[in-house]
């Protein structure tokens, strides 16, 4: 028998072993960056799908398109100062008209374009406005620029505000290669029953995936000659798209506002999602007192610009030593409610606003959430701090200053010496998972020093709950 030396054996085992690393590193590497060819049922056409994850989104890849009236457009432009950088922001004003005496240029706004002419398209909605038809072709404007490098067109009014960096968090949670058009309806019942439950409203704000965005500039001219009975421009969108199969993905940072007067009640108790847009500011109340509507807004801004994801999330927590109820609706308000209150009796927005209309209609009162009363005696309701201050070193602290309505109310001690809450957190950096299925965080109280109440928010423990913890609790 012929006889391997040791030493051959002991190279080919090495061989042998780098091949088999080989093999094993080509085929992962392999099965995640390259495509995959799937043949159709017709033998003689075949598709390839690429089994490559899409490119990230960020900012840059964001287009948005703003629809504005020459008449009103002046009044209104502080808005957009308020969320468009031009040195990271990619976006379009689409006016009406050219005006007598043009807007000077400002570097502070987006470059202005004029929309195209829609005299051919029909409108027949009894009193309504034509407009509807102009601001809806948008959209195909919109993509005709044939910009690089865009992976959503969003949408929206000159009286919009948006929250750039969570818009950016919100549309990473979906393939901008596949269809996808995202926002949400209105908070009022009846508009969605005179429209649809399941159309973006405009001013809102709503995202089309440039996948379906460039399909849907290619029909929208024929769908605008069949939908001239309805109302708005959201609505010949939305049916055109229901024409091309596409239905909405819902996302609950876009705010269509819906309502008048004072927003109180809705920005204190935010849905579990990152604040995307809000609307209608000019039919609501400063959000912040002894402000102005811009004033308020800018002072939310800075608040959000120090820690975009958390702004107006709200976490409640509990002193157990003088039995109180504290809410945190972070970058807004701390509101203080003697006694224990259940995290789920809190969560209802407290109705502080008024109906979009008030008629007979029993619906003209029906809202999409759930609502609580807000008592019309000042002494009982709770104590209400504003947000007055930012500031970081390695965490980031916000101070809460009350806020004194004219009422003589008999509170606990504890309540009636405080002027001021602090509030300590980590930045909030949510990955796309913690979008997908966020989790409302945990808070603890600190003992009061000099009139002043410190909360520390935190991440909750794995099976930790949001309660009071009551002593022989069951």
């Amino acid at each position: 028998m012929l006889r391997i030396p040791s030493r051959i054996k002991d190279l080919c085992l090495i061989i042998f072993l780098l091949f088999i690393s080989y093999l094993v590193f080509h085929r992962i590497h392999t099965s995640t960056t390259t495509s995959v060819v799937l043949l159709s049922h017709n033998p003689a056409t075949f598709t390839i799908t690429s089994t490559a994850r899409p490119s990230a989104t960020t900012l840059c890849h964001i287009l948005f398109s703003i629809a504005a009236s020459s008449d009103s457009f002046s009044k209104r432009k502080h808005y957009i100062n308020l969320w468009y950088n031009p040195n990271s922001t990619r976006a379009y004003i689409f006016l009406d008209r050219p005006t007598p005496n043009p807007f000077p240029s400002d570097a502070t706004l987006p470059p202005i374009l004029i929309s195209g002419d829609t005299s051919k398209f029909p409108y027949t909605f009894p009193g309504g406005y034509r407009s509807a038809v102009r601001i809806a072709r948008i959209v195909k404007e919109a993509v005709d620029l044939d910009e690089t490098g865009v992976h959503w067109f969003v949408f929206g009014d000159d009286d919009t505000v948006f929250f750039t960096e969570n818009l950016v968090r919100t549309l990473s949670k979906y393939d901008h290669d596949q269809w996808y058009y995202v926002g949400t309806n209105s908070e009022c019942y009846e508009q969605n029953s005179f429209n649809s439950f399941d159309m973006a409203f405009g001013g809102g704000g709503f995202a089309i995936s440039h996948s379906l965005a460039r399909v849907l500039a290619r029909v929208l001219d024929s769908c605008l000659m069949r939908y001239p009975h309805l109302y708005g421009s959201d609505a010949r969108v939305f049916s055109c798209l229901a024409e091309l199969g596409v239905g909405l993905t819902h996302e609950f940072g876009f705010h269509q506002v819906d309502f008048w007067g004072d927003l109180f009640g809705m920005l204190s108790s935010h849905p579990l999602a990152p604040l995307v847009s809000l609307h209608h500011f000019d039919r609501a109340d400063p959000i912040f007192p002894n402000m102005t509507r811009i004033q308020a807004l800018e002072h939310l801004f800075k608040a959000a610009n120090a820690d975009p994801a958390r702004i107006l999330q709200q976490t409640v927590c509990y002193d157990s030593s003088n039995s109180l109820t504290v809410s945190v609706s972070w970058g807004y308000a701390v509101q203080i409610y003697e006694g224990y209150h259940l995290l789920p009796d809190l969560l209802p927005l407290q109705k502080t606003f008024r109906p979009w209309k008030i008629g007979r209609n029993k619906f003209s009162r029906k809202y999409m959430f759930n609502t609580r009363d807000y008592p019309e005696d000042p002494c009982k309701r709770p104590v209400v701090f504003f947000w007055d201050s930012v500031g970081s070193d390695h965490k980031v602290w916000t101070d809460y200053i009350r806020y004194n309505v004219v009422a003589n109310c008999s509170r606990k001690e504890a309540i009636q010496k405080l002027e001021r809450i602090k509030v300590f957190s980590d930045e909030l950096d949510m990955d796309s998972g913690e979008v997908r299925a966020p989790r409302r965080q945990c808070c603890d109280i600190f003992a009061s020093v000099n009139k002043t109440m410190t909360v520390r928010v935190r991440d909750c423990g794995v099976d930790e709950l949001i309660s009071p913890h009551v002593e022989n609790q069951s």
